[in-house]
């Protein structure tokens, strides 16, 4: 099982396809990680065992008899609990939807069953995608599998931790300010954030609404282009959805960055990035340079005023999105109130967790009257400005390089003692989604203590080709080493979270 484990998403996909090995034979080997590891990763919120079997044993005839030919079909993949899917559980690792089962299923979702790959469950998140470690769900933290004692990132930590560990072929996750690329810098995967509207958000519960991007996390640059190709749709019941024609991804990967002008901005490498992490993403672009590209460092102004701009309008839109889960229609309700008005506050109170309210009361209070144009108005003229400095940029460059996060995965526990810290850390990753621009991250390096680094590569809309050609042929000068197997390190305490993990569960069950 574990030669089926190390291979890639495509490379499971052809094996199967010539019958070296079947779908089932997949989805066991998935499951048998996820049966060894989970009690100390805790990667998956919902894991369906017995409909990824049935999906299996229905692919594998539609395989067999010619009816499905992709890229994907058989592959067994993971979707991060923010992404609604019929008959099974979407949480978004939060209390106040611990129980509730949607009755439709994510255009992205959709979109992977008819490719052909199996749904083995849901991962583990941020509460409503709110957070940078994943700690702050409320079904347990999720460890990184190359240490179990640093986050993954957040708030795609689940998806990126189940590829990183094997109990996965790839995932879905969802990148509202860095939320897919920065977990996938710190577990050692790649994680792709496609250009605004490429992939149908019908079906992601909203956190910003003109933030929120899918996309995937797989083991390489090729996985990541399939993936993308499968999920990129124009879809009618998502109005900011865009009908493009250029989404053959995988003719993009080729070896070949002879001429492509990169440029690095001076702003990415100051104060607050580690030195390791420089020198890291500097020899991945001293890489691209031998291989024939141009690469220069340049100024991109407006940086520091990313994260400001970017809370401020992720909170508004999230304070309210999150204004429908009252505790009427569904979701969590709290058992004892004394009116309707009572009922709405002891609902919300209980049901969210700490992080969530804060951003709720943050977006309130910049909406409210008398701060609205001080603070709303004035980060959306930012937001067109960094659009702005983009455009620029891209005027000379094909693409930009620079880190995905300033640090590698710090420990559990010492980023939510200081928020502000947590929110510091998406310097690099805020910007793309303010600009709407597809950026893509790749392991580049592992620091002193053995965890990994990400190099970010970043486009202009549409140029998602351009981002996976220059990542695939970085990819092509280094040999990287997969996630070292699960350990016993440091496992006190774990099985009390697991079992925390189902009191919480049952409790919101109750």
């Amino acid at each position: 099982m574990k030669e089926i484990r190390n291979l890639t998403a495509l490379q499971l996909a052809e094996k199967i396809k010539r019958r070296e090995i079947s779908v089932a034979e997949g989805v066991l080997a998935s499951l048998e990680q996820i049966n060894s590891a989970e009690s100390r990763i805790n990667s998956y919120v919902t894991l369906d065992e017995e409909g990824a079997l049935e999906q299996a044993a229905r692919i594998q005839k539609q395989i067999d008899s010619g009816e499905l030919t992709g890229p994907l079909a058989g592959v067994p993949a993971a979707i991060k609990d923010n992404l609604c899917t019929e008959g099974m559980r979407t949480t978004c690792s939060s209390k106040i939807l611990a129980n509730f089962v949607p009755p439709y299923t994510a255009e992205a979702v959709r979109n992977l069953k008819k490719a052909g790959a199996v749904i083995l469950g849901k991962t583990n998140m941020d509460e409503f995608a709110m957070g940078s470690t994943t700690e702050t769900s409320a079904f347990g933290i999720t460890r990184n599998p190359w240490n179990l004692n640093h986050v993954p990132g957040g708030s795609s930590g689940g998806s990126c931790a189940a590829v990183a560990a094997g109990e996965c072929f790839f995932a879905l996750g969802s990148d509202t300010g860095g939320s897919i690329r920065q977990p996938a810098s710190f577990c050692g995967v790649t994680g792709l954030k496609p250009t605004y509207g490429t992939v149908s958000r019908y079906g992601l519960v909203a956190y910003g609404s003109s933030l929120d991007q899918i996309g995937p996390v797989a083991k390489d640059v090729s996985d990541c282009a399939a993936v993308l190709e499968a999920i990129a749709s124009y879809d009618r019941k998502d109005s900011t959805s865009l009908n493009r024609e250029d989404t053959d991804f995988a003719a993009a990967l080729k070896d070949d960055v002879r001429g492509m002008k990169i440029g690095i901005p001076r702003d990415y490498l100051g104060e607050g990035l580690e030195s390791e992490v420089k020198s890291a993403v500097l020899t991945a672009a001293q890489a691209l340079e031998k291989k024939g590209a141009y690469v220069e460092e340049f100024d991109l102004s407006l940086a520091e005023y990313a994260i400001p701009a970017y809370y401020v309008i992720a909170c508004a839109e999230a304070s309210s999105n999150l204004a429908r889960f009252d505790g009427v229609k569904y979701g969590y309700r709290s058992k004892e109130y004394e009116g309707l008005h009572q009922m709405y506050k002891k609902s919300r109170s209980e049901g969210f967790g700490p992080e969530v309210k804060r951003r709720i009361m943050l977006g309130s209070f910049v909406l409210s009257s008398g701060y609205y144009d001080a603070y709303y108005l004035k980060a959306l003229r930012t937001k067109a400005l960094i659009k702005q400095a983009f455009d620029r940029a891209f005027e000379k460059y094909d693409i930009i390089l620079g880190p995905a996060a300033p640090t590698t995965a710090p420990e559990i526990g010492k980023s939510l003692q200081d928020p502000l810290k947590m929110y510091l850390g998406d310097i690099y990753t805020v910007s793309v989604n303010l600009a709407g621009l597809p950026a893509m991250t790749l392991p580049c390096g592992l620091d002193a203590k053995g965890l990994p680094i990400g190099l970010q590569l970043i486009g202009d809309c549409f140029q998602e080709k351009k981002i996976l050609q220059a990542a695939y042929a970085y990819e092509q000068t280094r040999e990287w080493k997969s996630c070292p197997a699960l350990e016993e390190q440091g496992t006190e305490g774990f099985e009390k979270e697991r079992a925390m993990k189902i009191a919480s569960e049952q409790e919101a069950g109750a």
